[in-house]
C-alpha cells in the first residue's frame, strides 16, 4: 500500500520524556513537532507501569498509545525505522534523552527524510540525538536549537 510522502511521524519515549524532574507534558511535544509540519502519526510509547489516567490523557490529545512490556526502546525504534523506510512521511521526530535512538535518526536521514529531535530540558538533553538529527527542540528553554 503506498503512503503519502507527507507530514512528521512523532514517536515520544513516553518513560524518558514524562519524568517529572522535566514537567514536560504531551500538549507541549506535540506542539514542537507540529511546528515542523502537519502531524501524520502520533504515537506514545509506554511500558506496562503506565497509569490508566496517562494513557487516557495521551489518548484524549490524539496520541497513540504503544504499551510495551519492559523496555520501549526497541519497539519505538522499529516502529520509527518502518516508519521512515516505508515513505510514511518527510519527517520523523523522536522525542527523548535516550542515545539509543540515534541509529534511528541516521536511518530517517538516509531515506531522504528531515529529522527532528526533542529533549525534555537542558538536562535531558543528549548531545548524539542532536547531532544525528538535522534539527532539535529543547523544551523548557527560552531558545530552541533549530
Amino acid at each position: 500500500m503506498p503512503y503519502e510522502r507527507e507530514g512528521v511521524g512523532l514517536f515520544v519515549d513516553g518513560p524518558n520524556m514524562l519524568r517529572d524532574e522535566f514537567d514536560v507534558d504531551l500538549d507541549d511535544i506535540r506542539t514542537a513537532a507540529a511546528e515542523t509540519g502537519r502531524l501524520a502519526l502520533t504515537r506514545l510509547y509506554v511500558d506496562e507501569h503506565a497509569t490508566p489516567g496517562l494513557i487516557q490523557a495521551a489518548e484524549a490529545r490524539g496520541f497513540e498509545v504503544i504499551v510495551t512490556s519492559g523496555d520501549v526502546d526497541v519497539k519505538l525504534a522499529v516502529d520509527a525505522a518502518r516508519f521512515a523506510v516505508e515513505g510514511r512521511g518527510d519527517r520523523l521526530a523522536i522525542a527523548s534523552r535516550d542515545t539509543d535512538f540515534k541509529p534511528v535518526l541516521e536511518v530517517a536521514n538516509d531515506c531522504g527524510l528531515r529529522t527532528l529531535a526533542i529533549a525534555p530540558g537542558v538536562s535531558g538533553r543528549s548531545d548524539a540525538l542532536r547531532n544525528a538529527a538535522t534539527a532539535s527542540i529543547t523544551l523548557n528553554e527560552a531558545e530552541d536549537d533549530n
